[in-house]
Order: C-alpha cells, then sequence, then structure tokens
C-alpha cells in the first residue's frame, strides 16, 4: 500500500502503528523523501500481511488518524530495477522513451527523477521499471537499452533495490 503522510517528525512512527494495532504482519518500508506533494506531505511504500478480515479494521485506523491511503491492494508487477538516463532526454522524447516499456503489458516505468541543470546541458534522471517476471525485466531493460542506444542516452544499469 502507499500512504501519504505530513512531512513532520514522528510521522512514519505514527503511520505504521496501526498497522500493528491492527493485528497486520509490516515486510518492507520505504519512506520517500523524493516523493513530495504542495501540501507538504511524503509517500510512504509499506508491504504488509493481515488478515482480510482486518482490513476494515486498519482502514478505518488510517482514516481516524488522518493518513490517506493513496494506494492498496496487491502489486501486479514483482520485479523493480532502476536505471539512471543521462542525455538530453526532453529534447529526444521522453514520453516515447517511457511508452515504449509501458506499451509491453508486462512492464512498466514506475517513477522518473528528472534532473536539467541548464536548457542545453544534458539532463540526467534515475527510471525506475517494474515487470511481472525477472524474464519480463530483462525484456524490458533490453528495450530501454535499445532506445538509448538510438537516441544517443548513456544508460547505467539496473540499480536493484
Amino acid at each position: 500500500m502507499k500512504l501519504e503522510i505530513r512531512d513532520t517528525p514522528g510521522q512514519l512512527v505514527a503511520a505504521l502503528m496501526p498497522i500493528s494495532e491492527a493485528g497486520g504482519n509490516i515486510k518492507t518500508v520505504i519512506h520517500e523523501h523524493d516523493f513530495s506533494s504542495d501540501k507538504g506531505s511524503l509517500g510512504v511504500e509499506v508491504v504488509i500481511e493481515i488478515p482480510p478480515e482486518r482490513l476494515e479494521v486498519l482502514l478505518k485506523l488510517f482514516q481516524d488518524r488522518g493518513i490517506t491511503v493513496i494506494r492498496f491492494g496487491e502489486e501486479r508487477m514483482h520485479y523493480q530495477q532502476s536505471v539512471i538516463l543521462i542525455g538530453h532526454l526532453i529534447h529526444t522524447n521522453l514520453g516515447d522513451t517511457v511508452d515504449r516499456i509501458d506499451k509491453t503489458g508486462f512492464a512498466e516505468v514506475t517513477r522518473m527523477s528528472l534532473a536539467m541543470p541548464a536548457i542545453h546541458e544534458r539532463s540526467s534522471a534515475k527510471c525506475t521499471i517494474k515487470a511481472l517476471s525477472r524474464e519480463h525485466m530483462d525484456q524490458a531493460i533490453g528495450i530501454l537499452r535499445d532506445v538509448a542506444r538510438q537516441k544517443e542516452i548513456l544508460m547505467i544499469e539496473p540499480l536493484e533495490f
């Protein structure tokens, strides 16, 4: 699930407490400082195990405490890798690059962090891809490798998390 919490001290712990109170088991927590909204909030990805009959209790606890649930449910894409792209990303149609992965149906670009130093300078991006399987991830990385070659973009290959 993905939660949105206020960007103030103690909010991460406060967001995790209801999971325990509802009888859930926390497996993974990713506190994203690079995700922020205009409301001064941060995203938190949480993977949990919880008995199905306790889900309503958990969602009510989140609601009562002002914790926004952005996404909830099983993840379809189980494999994740990130690459770094360096080059004229905007001028070579970054949208097309993303679309070539997304249109496969077995992989998708789920996050892109872009840095643009100046209009005529090369930009860089951390591109995170999720895929259905290891084989599909290899195919998606292969597609991205081909696109990078065509567009003369340097691709620094997978940084796995």
